[in-house]
């Protein structure tokens, strides 16, 4: 499949709206949730909307499988070990938690993978009836207008941190903070949100310490597009790592790579349990 090939973002925008106002905003708050194996909720709406869409982009792009967090890990691994056959990766609800507890912080995520990389990507707020999306290589856009990151100063006391404590080793997580430290600390709760917002100036530090593929597919696509700098880490690693894998992945980014330089510094890698 050529570049020009690839879906359109508007097409995908609009499917991703209409199946959002479908399926997710007449369950918010209100869904039926049951636990996981590895401890996370999924609900009726995880599963009533990457039931439409797998049939609506099936329809539409028959060539192109998809690969879905609700999926078990076995399909999963085995659709992307083929890296030559694009493929979705659709995190159909993230930000379950949020949504159950009637929070307005969830969103889906879109992403095409070929060759080892992120070729588009679209998240969709439904709350906000914002959608992001970023081609490789075209720059990230919000609603069809430019994105790009915004830092009010030039330290890390000028910035606002976006940090999800709860997946980080306990005993680095008071090392964060300090006189030299960010401004403030926030946490959204829905990482591929997290990844846009950081794209689009609405904070300048990221630090999570376990995403999988469909967490960060998308969102880092566009954050990159936009400007932002990342970088991904195997848990236990001090070395960038942005294979594509089914396996968790530590997270850093900043508005621009001087800040991310003086981010690193302060998380000081390597993080493990």
């Amino acid at each position: 499949m050529s570049t020009d090939a690839l879906p359109d973002l508007a097409t995908l925008s609009t499917l991703l709206r209409e199946i959002a106002r479908a399926e997710l905003l007449p369950r918010f708050a209100q869904p039926q949730a049951r636990e996981k194996a590895d401890g996370s909720l999924v609900t009726d709406a995880d599963l009533a909307v990457q039931r439409r869409l797998v049939t609506a982009l099936a329809e539409r792009w028959p060539m192109i499988p998809l690969l879905g967090e609700e999926m078990s890990s076995a399909e999963q691994a085995r659709l992307l070990a083929d890296e030559n056959t694009a493929l979705w990766c659709l995190d159909p609800l993230d930000g379950t938690s949020n949504f159950t507890c009637g929070f307005p912080g969830f969103c889906i995520s879109l992403a095409l993978l070929r060759a080892g990389r992120v070729e588009l990507g679209l998240v969709l707020d439904p709350v906000r009836d914002e959608c992001f999306s970023a081609r490789l290589g075209q720059g990230a856009q919000l609603d069809g207008q430019p994105i790009r990151p915004y830092s009010p100063g030039v330290d890390l006391g000028d910035c606002l941190a976006m940090i999800d404590f709860k997946r980080l080793p306990k005993a680095r997580v008071a090392e964060l903070f300090g006189a030299d430290s960010f401004r403030s600390q926030r946490n959204l709760g829905a990482v591929a949100l997290e990844w846009c917002w950081l794209g689009a100036g609405r904070f300048q530090l990221y630090l999570h310490g376990g995403q999988g593929l469909w967490d960060h597919a998308a969102g880092r696509l566009i954050a990159e597009e936009a400007g932002a700098a990342t970088r991904l880490y195997a848990p236990g690693g001090n070395a960038p790592d942005a294979t594509l894998r089914l396996d968790k992945r530590i997270a850093l980014g900043a508005a621009n790579e001087d800040l991310l330089g003086q981010w690193q510094a302060r998380v000081a890698l390597p993080m493990s349990r």
